[in-house]
């Protein structure tokens, strides 16, 4: 009896949703992965690149901007706690370990190196670890589980959210076609957390200086994303990402005034103001 390698069906997947006209979250067989520290850098005044590489990045699976991983890291008593490969998933144990989530900023697989970009703030554990942390340094990687796959069909895109989301967004705006058009909106402190994106021309980036304003408060982004006119009968795709609560009203905006379906936007709380590992299961 001949048996179907269905290994990289996902592969397959991915490829027939880009050729599609509606985004899909596609599920990559998800692995546990010992990598090292190779490097770390600052990416403007906001955030803090850590660069992964070593053996264990090898065969890394990374198809979607806002794809991530988990960073495992040792509990309170020092001891740390791996999940177990499952077949294609991971079983983790319980309690679970101490975990934090960031999105894959970039995947070389040639260098076999993993870029995290985590914005840092006071008391944040991977802030924390981010800021000390030397080459060298062993650190276990989860995932991704897999992606949201946006295919090429809108004819208009819009990427809105705070120094949480600007890796993402950056790699959003990469891996758009060339001839794309839309808008993007980041929130930032002030010119001092801008980075250099390398979207197409067609799409408009726009910075919000927050300035003294505390980070994760204040309307200025809903205000600026809901004052766009988008043309009759073009096809929009909106993503989001950010502080839970700022982002509310976009996502009544999506729902009541520009009647999206629901596979075209991802409106995601990446943290909540006064919580501690965030988890925004919409």
């Amino acid at each position: 009896m001949t048996r179907t390698d269905h290994r990289h069906r996902h592969l397959e997947r991915i490829a027939e949703v880009l050729e599609g006209r509606e985004a899909e979250k596609v599920g990559y067989p998800i692995r546990v992965r010992q990598t090292e520290v190779v490097r770390t850098a600052r990416v403007g005044a906001g955030l803090l690149r850590v660069t992964l590489g070593g053996a264990g990045a090898e065969g890394f699976e990374a198809h979607a901007p806002d794809e991530h991983v988990k960073l495992i890291f040792p509990g309170p008593d020092g001891s740390l706690r791996l999940p177990e490969q499952d077949g294609a998933m991971l079983r983790w144990p319980r309690p679970a370990p101490v975990s934090r989530e960031y999105t894959v900023r970039r995947y070389d697989p040639v260098a076999r190196e993993i870029d995290i970009d985590i914005a840092p703030h006071e008391g944040g554990l991977a802030s924390d670890w981010a800021r000390a942390v030397r080459p060298g340094a062993v650190v276990h990687v989860a995932g991704p589980p897999g992606g949201l796959i946006v295919p090429h069909a809108y004819d208009r895109y819009l990427f809105a959210g705070d120094i949480t989301a600007l890796p993402a967004i950056a790699r959003w705006l990469e891996e758009l076609p060339r001839d794309a058009r839309g808008w993007a909106f980041v929130e930032v402190t002030d010119a001092a957390e801008e980075i250099a994106l390398s979207g197409p021309d067609g799409v408009e980036v726009r910075w919000l200086h927050r300035g003294g304003r505390p980070v994760g408060t204040g309307d200025a982004l809903a205000r600026a994303v809901t004052a766009v006119t988008v043309p009759d009968g073009e096809r929009l795709y909106v993503w989001v990402a950010g502080e839970a609560g700022q982002i509310k009203p976009l996502r009544r905006w999506v729902r009541d005034d520009l009647r999206l379906e629901k596979a075209d936007h991802d409106i995601t709380g990446y943290w909540k103001r006064g919580v501690a590992d965030f988890d925004d299961d919409h």
